[in-house]
């Protein structure tokens, strides 16, 4: 007998845009809502060097590590992969007479960026390209010194 499993899906969190609007910044919810993009360097994490992980501002989904982040330039936070498989979902993006990749949050279908193929080779050689408005982050305490 043959079995397959199929990847366990993270359970979608729904709110209307009304309940958003409540709990997000009117930027977070131009970003998150209404896949706006943040100025170019404005952010605070396009150039943050802390450890930690990386959340959903919309739900604090963990996203992406800082063991993955990198200086891509562009003005925006960068990182090579994701926290892990299931933490994002990818759809095509045909805004602006593009064809670009997007990305968004698994749990509440948040617009966190897009991802492009020109990331350092030595990484993965993806550049998810990730507005700093809709991250959270959770920095890493080091342990106490003995």
């Amino acid at each position: 007998m043959i079995h397959f499993f199929r990847k366990k899906r993270k359970r979608k969190l729904r709110k209307t845009l009304e309940e958003w609007k409540k709990i997000l910044t009117p930027e977070q919810y131009h970003v998150t809502r209404e896949k706006g993009t943040e100025a170019v360097f404005a952010g605070d994490f396009h150039d943050s060097q802390k450890k930690g992980t990386y959340h959903c501002v919309c739900c604090e989904n963990p996203l992406f590590s800082s063991e993955d982040k990198f200086d891509s330039g562009t003005g925006w936070p960068s990182f090579a992969r994701t926290h892990n498989e299931r933490s994002i979902e990818k759809r095509y993006d045909y805004s602006f007479k593009m064809i670009r990749t997007e990305v968004i949050c698994a749990v509440c279908e948040a617009h966190l960026g897009h991802v492009f193929p020109d990331g350092p080779k030595e990484m993965t050689g993806l550049r998810y390209c990730i507005n700093g408005t809709s991250l959270t982050f959770s920095q890493e305490m080091e342990p106490p010194k003995p």
